[in-house]
């Protein structure tokens, strides 16, 4: 019988995530009561999907009457944990979990969660892809692509699983996943956080719950992460680029080691499809999470010299008259931004902006003097990052990113990169990074 079975279970939200908890929690015997604050009309679709289930609904508003009758609220990713209805909850010491937590509790295999500031889809991905060579069913799910609670009734003991987790889903987290990575700690989403140690704190609950048989899976040459390394209570596994490790993966002699009592030789640094330094520390997370899960170095060593990334993460859109267009859409930190301009050695027309989330543009900034030949800004950070690079002379602002596309490809010639890679999110503009760098193609193909 399934925890779920009996209780009276509120969801806030019937995006994604609540939609696949709805169903999953109905068909266990739960209680459910979904409250979103659109109308009935806006979710009529999902409403239609989820009609045999007996569902009720409270829309347009969270009344607090909601958890008269409640035993445990879920939230999504997009409510923060000082919205009325949930302060109110834990006040009266209502339960609060969500989709992914809810996975982590009932999933019959050992779950590999992946955490960071920078880096998070693309070692989620290629871990993916690593267990896929070794020819394990492998489920690749969290804050990118589908729940993975819609699928855990397919799942079994020998199936690999790789869970991406923001902060955003950890912070209400009181269980780890078995095997966790932190990959970095850099300032992000302090617009939510407010300060740099409630977005570590959040961060750490994918290593504060392990037993001492997990295996945390730190970056060694990030002093974010390894702050964490007194939480571990398991194996402490690490990566580096810059340093040979006692346990995980480092680089040496031009190749990626593994080392787990003995050395290993996993691949040539040439054979990476990835660009940029910080793509190989991802390459090195990968490599020390695969192995701490059983994969073979051959199902590694064919997965990286075959990935060559995620949508949206340094995507190559298209080559026009000697012009490489790149879109790098997910770069919504300046320290994101940062590492894309440092993936290229070529002439750089740079486009940037969108929405701040109380960041520190500084180092971006000096960066983009240095490197970037003109940079053209676009949406709601515009005016900020135009008072950052004042006196630039390849400067241009714009208002929409259409009018930044056809710039940048009135101001290029061959041997030059467009690089869309904003530093800021996409929320002035679009529902998400995905949309932004979507229709980013679109104009790009369209000239």
């Amino acid at each position: 019988m399934d925890a779920f079975y009996g209780k009276r279970l509120v969801i806030m939200g019937l995006a994604r995530q609540g939609r696949v908890l709805a169903r999953f929690a109905a068909e266990a015997g739960a209680r459910v009561t979904v409250t979103d604050m659109r109308p009935a009309e806006k979710l009529a679709d999902v409403m239609a999907e989820l009609a045999d289930l007996g569902i009720e609904y409270v829309l347009g508003e969270h009344p607090m009457s909601l958890l008269d009758k409640t035993d445990v609220l879920a939230i999504s990713g997009g409510v923060p944990v000082d919205a009325p209805l949930v302060a109110a909850a834990r006040e009266r010491g209502i339960q609060i979990t969500n989709d992914s937590q809810e996975f982590v509790r009932r999933t019959p295999t050992a779950v590999i969660g992946i955490t960071g500031s920078a880096g998070k889809s693309t070692t989620t991905a290629l871990t993916g892809v690593m267990g896929q060579m070794a020819r394990r069913r492998t489920w690749v799910g969290g804050n990118i692509g589908r729940p993975l609670l819609a699928d855990l009734h397919k799942m079994g003991p020998d199936d690999v699983v790789v869970q991406e987790l923001s902060s955003f889903q950890l912070e209400i987290w009181t269980q780890s996943p078995p095997v966790a990575a932190v990959l970095n700690i850099t300032p992000n989403h302090l617009d939510r956080h407010k300060t740099m140690a409630a977005y570590a704190n959040a961060k750490a609950n994918i290593l504060r719950y392990q037993s001492a048989e997990g295996t945390a899976v730190l970056a060694a040459d990030d002093p974010g992460a390894m702050m964490l390394k007194s939480l571990v209570k398991g194996r402490l596994r690490t990566f580096s680029l810059e340093q040979e490790v006692a346990d995980g993966a480092f680089v040496g002699d031009g190749q990626i080691w593994l080392r787990n009592g003995k050395d290993v030789p996993v691949c040539g640094l040439d054979e990476i499809k990835l660009r940029g330094e910080h793509n190989v520390r991802n390459v090195l997370a990968a490599v020390t999470l695969a192995d701490s899960v059983g994969l073979p170095v051959e199902a590694m060593r064919k997965a990286i010299s075959t990935f060559t990334g995620v949508e949206h993460r340094l995507e190559l859109v298209r080559v026009l008259n000697g012009v490489q267009y790149i879109n790098d859409s997910i770069a919504t930190a300046p320290e994101r931004a940062l590492a894309a301009i440092n993936a290229f050695d070529e002439p750089l027309i740079l486009l940037a902006g969108g929405k701040d989330k109380d960041m520190v543009w500084n180092a971006w900034a000096e960066r983009v003097r240095q490197r970037v030949k003109h940079v053209i800004l676009f949406g709601d950070m515009a005016a900020m990052m135009e008072s950052r690079l004042a006196g630039m002379a390849g400067l241009t602002r714009v208002e929409t990113m259409a009018e930044a596309v056809q710039v940048a490809m009135d101001t290029a010639v061959s041997g030059d990169v467009v690089l869309l890679s904003p530093g800021g999110t996409s929320f002035d503009a679009f529902t998400d990074f995905a949309e932004r760098g979507e229709k980013f193609r679109e104009l790009v193909k369209e000239l």
